[in-house]
């Protein structure tokens, strides 16, 4: 996963967990903005979360932050 992309899902994760707290959740969609200005990067968040995790649509935004930090 490109630096880009790692660095942006740490972010939006702790901007969620502050606002909402340990327990909320994201989909790989909350990386992004409503239009699809950026295809690849898209399709890369989509296969790390999909295809590589198998991941459910929602899942813990610390988990998820953890997964990236951690290189998963």
């Amino acid at each position: 996963m490109r630096a880009s992309l790692r660095n942006k899902i740490i972010d939006v994760c702790n901007k969620k967990i502050t606002s909402k707290g340990e327990n909320v959740g994201v989909s790989f969609y909350a990386f992004f903005k409503n239009k699809n200005d950026d295809p690849d990067l898209l399709m890369e968040a989509a296969k790390w979360w999909i295809e590589t995790h198998q991941l459910d649509h929602f899942e813990k935004a610390s988990t998820i932050k953890l997964m990236v930090e951690s290189g998963k």
